[in-house]
């Protein structure tokens, strides 16, 4: 992956480019270190969430150096400044790190993961299992959601929004012609018409969704960023095991541009009608744009590029998937019902992390939570609830972020009545980039009362 988010324009670049895949033993021996102590104190991931993990290790291991990943950059047309005898030899001496340095590495931990890691997987799901697992998992929800609410309060929070939203989901159906949810999502779940047939069909409807969404934008946003997003097919050796979508952000000072990346692979699993939601979350206008805004701050490279609160960053993205209702682009009740399960997704997110964390519930348990109220897949849901096993608090920041910014529009257009601008206050919520919630409370209140001022000066 770091071959793509580098820019190679000179001679340089390539150089530099070996120098760091030099180093990359050590850096591998080092976490190699660093996990074998885990173990020891016997922080260690779940089996379950394991299944199929030694693939992404040994799939990145090429014995042919010119197929290797990390051998692209090398593919390309001979940089200006360099020779054919000096593009010969960089070529060569890259082909030579894949196979002495790369490959032996990645070997190394594919051989820890094996004999070391693997058989001593947990048989537990949830953190508080393992040592001081409960004072963890609190700790990471202040981190993560930048709130001080329970993991208690968050499992409410999760079961009223559930609620909330099945009642919609309810209503969408019986607009579709449907007597109950679980009629319509068992059609959108089987029917082929709702599925593309190669990957080049959803690139082309994720194409024609992002283009209609980005002539949108000037109605909801006075600002825009400068930098443009590509759309990319998500790696083959990595897209079986994850996500529908996801972004990868660019990088003006090199030229770079974001990119809302695909997942083109199990196409009966990647509905069309979950497109409008999310595009809007991942590309605008939800990630890049927000990213992209962030990337042009006049301050710190760390604000720029490094500041990132999963509740601002995810509860900004949930939003984003809201702003397309007034965009209009969920003109059918299918992208509707699309857009609810996203939303249903992230409210079950809340109750199935803390479900596991906290509460002690079984995988089965929560899968059974997800099947019963998203109309998500199956193979979409196992992998999902993996991923809240293994990453305890990271699911939580969608729908509380998306709650808050929420509950911040309300304060700011029940204050400014009429005068209330959308464009303005979409605006002041992204100015300062990510930044935990309460800091975006105090910035929403200083947006109000700028307002006012402004409005009671123009009158």
């Amino acid at each position: 992956g770091q071959g793509e988010r580098t820019a190679f324009r000179r001679k340089a670049d390539y150089g530099h480019y070996l120098d760091r895949l030099a180093k990359f033993p050590e850096t591998n021996d080092v976490l190699i270190d660093i996990t074998a102590q885990a173990v020891k104190g016997g922080y260690i991931q779940p089996c379950v969430s394991l299944v199929g993990f030694e693939q992404t290790i040994t799939g990145v291991i090429q014995q042919d150096a010119n197929k290797s990943r990390f051998y692209a950059p090398f593919t390309r047309k001979r940089p200006v400044d360099a020779t054919e005898a000096e593009w010969t030899a960089l070529q060569e001496r890259a082909r030579k790190m894949v196979i002495e340095v790369i490959n032996p590495a990645y070997a190394k931990a594919a051989a820890f993961y094996r004999t070391s890691y693997a058989p001593k997987c947990a048989k537990a799901v949830g953190v508080s299992a393992q040592p001081d697992g409960a004072r963890y998992y609190a700790f990471r929800i202040r981190q993560l959601t930048t709130t001080d609410l329970s993991a208690e309060q968050i499992h409410k929070i999760g079961l009223d929004e559930v609620a909330r939203i099945r009642s919609e989901m309810a209503a969408v159906a019986k607009k579709a012609g449907f007597a109950t949810r679980e009629a319509f999502v068992a059609e959108l779940r089987t029917n082929p018409k709702y599925y593309a047939k190669t990957s080049e069909e959803l690139m082309a409807a994720a194409a024609v969704q992002a283009k209609d969404i980005d002539g949108k934008m000037p109605g909801f946003f006075n600002r825009m960023a400068r930098l443009p997003y590509g759309l990319k097919r998500i790696p083959a050796e990595t897209a079986e095991g994850t996500t529908t979508a996801y972004y990868g952000p660019g990088n003006p000072e090199l030229g770079l541009a974001g990119h809302y990346y695909v997942n083109t692979s199990k196409l009966d699993q990647r509905p069309l009608y979950e497109l409008p939601a999310l595009t809007a979350h991942e590309a605008v206008p939800g990630h890049h744009h927000q990213i992209a805004l962030q990337q042009e701050l006049e301050t710190s490279k760390f604000r720029r590029y490094l500041a990132n609160f999963t509740a601002f960053t995810e509860g900004w993205g949930l939003y984003s998937e809201r702003i397309g209702i007034e965009m209009g682009i969920y003109d059918t009740p299918e992208k509707e019902m699309g857009r609810l399960s996203y939303e249903m997704w992230r409210a079950c997110r809340l109750v199935v992390d803390t479900g596991i964390h906290a509460k002690g519930w079984t995988k089965e348990q929560a899968v059974q939570f997800m099947l019963d109220n998203t109309a998500l897949s199956a193979a979409n849901i196992d992998a999902e609830v993996n991923r809240y096993i293994s990453w305890p608090g990271q699911a939580l920041g969608y729908k509380l972020g998306e709650i808050k910014i929420r509950e911040l529009r309300a304060r700011a257009e029940k204050a400014l009545g009429v005068e209330f601008d959308v464009k303005r206050f979409h605006d002041a919520v992204l100015e300062q980039g990510a930044v935990p919630l309460d800091v975006l409370d105090a910035q929403i209140d200083a947006f109000i009362a700028a307002e006012k001022a402004r409005v009671g000066k123009a009158g």
